[in-house]
Parts: C-alpha cells; sequence; structure tokens
C-alpha cells in the first residue's frame, strides 16, 4: 500500500495525465499506468470529474476510521 505522500503525488499525477488525454488509447494508458496505486475505483472517479481534494479527503477519512 502506498504512503500518504506516494498516494497524492500518483493522484495528482494521474489527474494531470487524465486531463491531457484526447483518446481512449491515452485514457487506456493513463489507466493501466496508475491502477496499481490508486485502484479502479479512485481512477474512475477522476474520470467522471470527482475533485482532488474530494479524493484526498476521502483517503485521510477512512484512514482515521482505520485507526
Amino acid at each position: 500500500m502506498p504512503t500518504e505522500d506516494e498516494y497524492e503525488a500518483a493522484l495528482i499525477a494521474a489527474s494531470k495525465d487524465l486531463s491531457s488525454a484526447a483518446t481512449a488509447d491515452d485514457v487506456r494508458r493513463v489507466w493501466r499506468a496508475h491502477t496499481g496505486t490508486l485502484g479502479h475505483r479512485t481512477l474512475g472517479r477522476l474520470l467522471l470529474g470527482q475533485s482532488l481534494d474530494r479524493l484526498l479527503e476521502r483517503r485521510q477519512l477512512r484512514a482515521e476510521k482505520d485507526d
């Protein structure tokens, strides 16, 4: 499982990559590159336009809940 910093960096990179994706093949490339770190649900939420802040907030809430 990635650390909080690794997760945040991957989330920012995936968001930038998805926003610059112009074709379905571009989206597939981004998906393959980031699915191991972020997971398919998080990538799907990014693809559908959920904000980075909201995704990071969800992760923090789940981490606090697990502690």
